[in-house]
């Protein structure tokens, strides 16, 4: 058996980027061999994302692109297992490039996404050998692709929170602070119209039975719900919202005070909706232990 030494496996990965000890593993399955232990992570890498993609991912990031006319553009979420991965530069630049190409290709959902290419690969092919490389499943998970109306705006709040919104009127100041709002308040719908009639029915129910519970006169019941039912719809439309910079405004106000309107909006934020795994690192220690 060849000796492995520490300057062969960053040599190893040093030509091939992948991590430390799968270099390692390959060297000593290759017996030192440095062309076969390239061989050996090519096909890992393969083999890898195959087995990550039982893994559940809900940390990750989202990115936006935006044409300088800024009438495309996108907001997409792409999940990794961990927010470590999230960090890593790569899969950021792998994001970002991923919101061009949803702009510049116009996929209709992941799966076409999956198989546009770009610089001579696919979005595949460059989704498996990031795996390949940081040992984690990473997944694009949603995105929109959108033609303004008005002019595009966007706002990436720690790489968890994405907002992309179509204003018309105002100005870049006036999008950029409204796309903040909405990371902020998380509005639900511009205005009632866009509110799901379940959503409001559950508020309605609650009401009802919470004053039925507190002894209120029967008569009265549906005007109470009716006033929670507008105090919600208040708090989750954009409109009606408080301006989080100026409470004393609301968004209309802001709206109104530089003639402007907004078309719509997206707001994405990571993981949402996604049940994660409770991992237990004690006990994964102690199998590893053993193991």
């Amino acid at each position: 058996m060849a000796e492995i030494t520490a300057s062969l496996v960053m040599k190893l990965r040093g030509a091939t980027d992948a991590p430390m000890m799968d270099c390692k593993k390959a060297l000593m399955e290759a017996d030192g061999d440095m062309s076969r232990a390239e061989e050996i992570l090519r096909v890992k890498f393969g083999n890898k994302a195959s087995k990550a993609a039982s893994r559940v991912a809900a940390e990750g990031g989202v990115a936006s692109f935006i044409t300088k006319d800024g009438k495309q553009g996108s907001l997409i979420e792409v999940n990794s297992e961990t927010d470590f991965c999230a960090k890593n530069e790569e899969f950021q630049g792998f994001i970002q490039q991923l919101a061009e190409v949803v702009v510049s290709e116009k996929p209709s959902n992941v799966d076409e996404l999956s198989k546009v290419s770009t610089n001579g690969k696919t979005v595949e092919d460059l989704r498996t050998g990031l795996i390949g490389k940081i040992g984690e499943n990473i997944t694009p998970r949603r995105f929109v692709n959108i033609s303004a109306k008005g002019s595009l705006y966007s706002y990436i709040h720690g790489l968890r929170i994405g907002v992309i919104i179509d204003l018309e009127g105002g100005n870049e100041d006036l999008g950029k602070d409204i796309a903040m709002h909405i990371a902020a308040a998380k509005p639900k719908a511009i205005d009632q119209t866009g509110v799901d009639q379940e959503l409001i029915a559950t508020e309605r129910r609650v009401a009802l039975e919470k004053a039925r519970e507190a002894g209120k006169p029967e008569d009265m019941l549906e005007k109470i719900a009716e006033g929670t039912v507008n105090k919600y719809l208040k708090e989750v439309t954009l409109l009606n919202q408080a301006f989080v910079k100026d409470d004393k405004l609301s968004i209309q106000d802001l709206l109104n005070q530089n003639k402007a309107t907004i078309h719509s909006f997206t707001i994405f934020t990571v993981g949402e909706g996604i049940e994660k795994k409770q991992d237990d690192f004690a006990a994964e220690v102690a199998a590893a232990a053993n193991a």
